[in-house]
């Protein structure tokens, strides 16, 4: 098994994690989400990347288990992943000419130990005013169907986005930064991982006999 474990089956997470360069297992997380009880989103983000982290990590001995959960945040409730077209429209809306706020709850637990470390990333996003027709053409490219506030900052959502305060890969679904400082607290430095296997790699291929570029 990979020393990383993703548990999450969200393809922009692994899509960021990948671009570091890292090995890393996907396990997806099946645990059943508490609803939100309007007090503080940064801890119900926290909790529930923490309960992700926990339900994968149970099943192995060994590796850092990242648990991660992205939470949309308007008016003091959670915006979650619309059920239909028209939810995405009602959501869109809301957010129109407006900001919210976006959490990312980082969770890392050693599976070996059971040891845990947990962190919050929040990231202040602000819409331009959308008109009906955007809204309306955005929703029908079937996008908005599969993200928490029914938009995605990574593709043709980006157009909605007049300007954001803080980490951008945070509403992607994964503060890179954040996650690199809790791996450090394992021992885990994401930088000096990358040029250490990269070392073993071209060492490997000189060893066979294979160019390197």
């Amino acid at each position: 098994m990979a020393e990383l474990i993703l548990a999450s089956g969200s393809p922009r997470r692994k899509e960021l994690l990948a671009g570091l360069g890292l090995d890393f297992a996907v396990i997806p997380s099946t645990v059943t989400e508490p609803t939100y009880d309007g007090s503080d989103p940064a801890a119900y983000a926290k909790e529930l990347a923490k309960a992700k982290a926990l339900a994968v990590a149970r099943q192995f001995h060994s590796g850092l288990v990242i648990g991660a959960d992205t939470i949309v945040v308007l008016d003091g409730k959670v915006l979650g992943k619309p059920e239909s077209a028209a939810q995405a429209v009602d959501m869109l809306s809301r957010l129109s000419g407006r900001s919210h706020m976006v959490y990312t709850g980082l969770a890392v637990i050693d599976a070996a130990t059971g040891r845990l470390e947990q962190d919050v990333v929040g990231t202040e996003v602000q819409f331009r005013p959308l008109t009906a027709t955007e809204i309306a053409l955005y929703v029908r490219s079937g996008e908005p169907l599969d993200k928490a506030g029914a938009y995605g900052i990574q593709g043709l959502g980006a157009v909605f986005i007049q300007c954001i305060k803080g980490c951008y890969f945070n509403v992607v679904g994964l503060p890179l930064s954040a996650l690199d400082q809790l791996l450090k607290r394992f021992d885990f430095a994401i930088l000096q991982r990358r040029d250490h296997d990269q070392r073993i790699k071209q060492s490997e291929d000189i060893t066979f006999g294979r160019e390197t570029t």
